[in-house]
């Protein structure tokens, strides 16, 4: 309609122009205009086949595929994230498995070294306790001997400290008198 209206006004143009003007734009004339019609309807009606027989469905299986590519894609996604998810559990599981085996076996090697350190200890303490009843023996036995000689020397002492004050006594009664007096 576009077009007759600019033919048409060519037309009126070209009846009002001096004869010295140059003509109109050939298109517009009117005697083109059948002929352009026909090729525009030529052209249009192989576009249109061209566009719905071959471009579009093409197009439209490209689409479709991409459609269905992508709907795979999301659930292929969704099935290794459960995947994961299952692993990260699984993994979760088995490390909370771990920790308590490490829990067990600490507390076992715990309650080892203490038997093996009460054990070590008692046997310890034996030794110790062997070693101070010798030591005490030993100690009551030079502790005897020392007395004994603490005595005889007392008994030697005394009898040189009456002598020097012109003092006699008897070794036996200096003897009951240092054994009377540590007592």
């Amino acid at each position: 309609m576009l077009i007759a209206l600019l033919a048409e006004s060519a037309a009126h143009v070209s009846e009002h122009l001096p004869d010295d003007a140059p003509p109109p734009f050939p298109p517009f004339e009117t005697w083109h205009m059948p002929s352009q019609l026909f090729w525009l309807a030529i052209l249009f009606s192989i576009l249109y086949l061209t566009l719905s027989r071959v471009i579009l469905p093409k197009l439209s299986d490209t689409l479709e595929k991409r459609s269905d590519r992508i709907a795979s894609d999301i659930d292929q996604a969704a099935r290794l994230n459960d995947q994961a998810l299952e692993a990260q559990q699984a993994l979760e599981l088995r490390l909370a498995q771990a920790r308590n085996k490490a829990r067990e076996t600490s507390e076992k090697a715990r309650q080892k070294m203490d038997v093996e350190m009460a054990a070590e200890t008692a046997r310890v303490d034996a030794e110790i306790e062997k070693k101070l009843d010798t030591a005490d023996a030993r100690i009551a036995g030079l502790r005897a001997d020392a007395m004994k000689n603490v005595e005889q020397i007392a008994v030697d002492t005394a009898d040189v400290i009456l002598g020097r004050f012109g003092v006699s006594a008897s070794k036996s009664e200096l003897k009951k008198a240092v054994s009377a007096a540590l007592e």
